[in-house]
């Protein structure tokens, strides 16, 4: 039987192997890690689904593998029963069920008889094992009207990425203009020129990570309808209090940074306005309300952004808080973090604070419907009570999806957060 890629977690579809931690002839144990698997933002060992004895390695190190694609055939442990098709299921209902919905025109599929520029495409055999992709292309295949095995996949065993999506699409376009049909619903992407022509250049290959990032920033930019709220806070006191107890915070082992005030008021106001701690579910029609709050901490690593996720974040005190978030920042730039740390996120923030940016307009961190973008702290001119005097003033944008959410409301969030921060209570700096 051949054990497979099970299921990996929110978001996560496919990864590259790193290892592979057993070899033909071992008796593995159900639970054993078969390869270490790097899904782009983390590098995680892949248990096995069930015990038996290696007969077969079917991936090597640096295949880019998908769910329910399978790692190793093994002979049952004790006569153990076929579990196959059982790790196989999963990952079909997982592929049935995506996130996030592309949003193109549809297609119309060529008839048989107008298919004479298909004659590379692999056999639709539709009693064969349904090819590689994620659950994106797999729900854009099914709303663009596309078979899935009429595509033949570029990428490791395979596995059908956008760029075979489109491919496909505009040979369609192709034959249908070829047969009279009516004006192109998808353009092509414009063909790149020789950029040496005018100087020495250098190619690199996209990381697994930029991979990841551009194909969920792609879908986020054309699934969402955004808009950015822009905002200032005066942290003058909120700096203050940051200098007044972080020694004392030092003392337990944590670090007090504005960052870690910015997350308890954040806490605070997704408190006040649920519809910011929220997802879309455009299938069923419904707005998803997290009553628990869950925020993700973009942190700049030198692979690229990875998102982990500080967990019941309106429970924690400001020490606890300190700690978890500079533990876990230290670890997502080491790429030590697990895929468990990277999902079920209600919320993101975005601090480029440290690098010294100002406003800028985050993108959605689907399938959440809000992100908070910040900046770093300036000292500016500012007229209180008839009197110009410098304050610390804080740059916010949030960005946020009109679907779910009305500008009244984002008005209302940011005013509730400048307010949250300008005011913030000096007893939960207690320690």
């Amino acid at each position: 039987m051949d054990l497979k890629l099970p299921p990996l977690g929110e978001g996560v579809d496919s990864g590259s192997v790193v290892s592979i931690l057993v070899k033909e002839g071992d008796e593995i144990a159900k639970g054993q890690g078969m390869i270490e698997l790097e899904t782009g933002k983390a590098v995680a060992p892949v248990p096995a689904p069930s015990p038996g004895k290696v007969t077969k390695i079917m991936v090597t190190v640096g295949d880019k593998i998908s769910v329910g694609q399978a790692i190793l055939a093994v002979e049952p442990a004790g006569g153990a029963p076929a579990a196959g098709a059982k790790a196989g299921a999963p990952a079909a209902k997982a592929a049935a069920s995506p996130n996030q919905p592309v949003r193109l025109a549809r297609v119309a599929a060529p008839e048989p008889e107008e298919e004479e520029d298909f004659a590379d495409e692999p056999a639709d055999d539709e009693s064969g094992p349904a090819p590689a992709a994620s659950p994106s292309i797999r729900r854009m295949a099914r709303e663009l009207g596309i078979n899935l095995r009429k595509i033949r996949g570029s990428e490791s065993g395979g596995r059908i990425v956008m760029h075979d999506v489109r491919a496909y699409i505009q040979r369609l376009i192709r034959v249908a203009a070829s047969k009279g049909g009516g004006a192109a619903v998808v353009k092509p992407a414009p063909a790149l020129p020789d950029f040496s022509k005018w100087g020495p250049i250098a190619k690199r290959p996209m990381t697994p990570l930029r991979k990841v990032i551009a194909e969920r920033m792609s879908q986020s930019w054309s699934a969402v309808p955004r808009v950015t709220q822009f905002e200032e806070a005066d942290v003058t006191a909120l700096d203050a209090l940051r200098k007044r107890h972080g020694e004392a915070f030092e003392k337990k082992g944590a670090r007090l940074t504005l960052t870690v005030f910015i997350l308890k008021v954040v806490a605070d106001t997704l408190k006040k306005h649920p519809a910011f701690n929220a997802s879309i579910d455009e299938e069923a029609g419904e707005i998803i309300v997290k009553e628990y709050c869950h925020i993700g901490m973009a942190v700049d690593t030198e692979q690229g952004l990875i998102v982990p996720v500080l967990r019941d974040v309106d429970k924690k005190d400001l020490a606890t808080l300190a700690k978890e978030l500079n533990d876990l920042a230290a670890r997502t730039r080491d790429r030590k973090v697990g895929m468990e740390e990277l999902q079920g996120g209600s919320f993101t923030i975005s601090n480029q604070g440290g690098i010294g940016g100002g406003f800028f307009t985050p993108v959605i961190n689907l399938p959440e419907v809000a992100i908070l973008g910040l900046g770093r702290g300036a000292q500016k001119a500012v007229v209180r009570d008839g009197k110009i005097e410098p304050r610390l003033l804080l740059p916010m944008a949030l960005s946020y999806d009109h679907r779910a959410i009305d500008g009244g409301s984002a008005a209302r969030f940011v005013l509730d957060l400048a307010k949250g921060l300008e005011t913030f209570d000096e007893k939960l700096c207690q320690i």
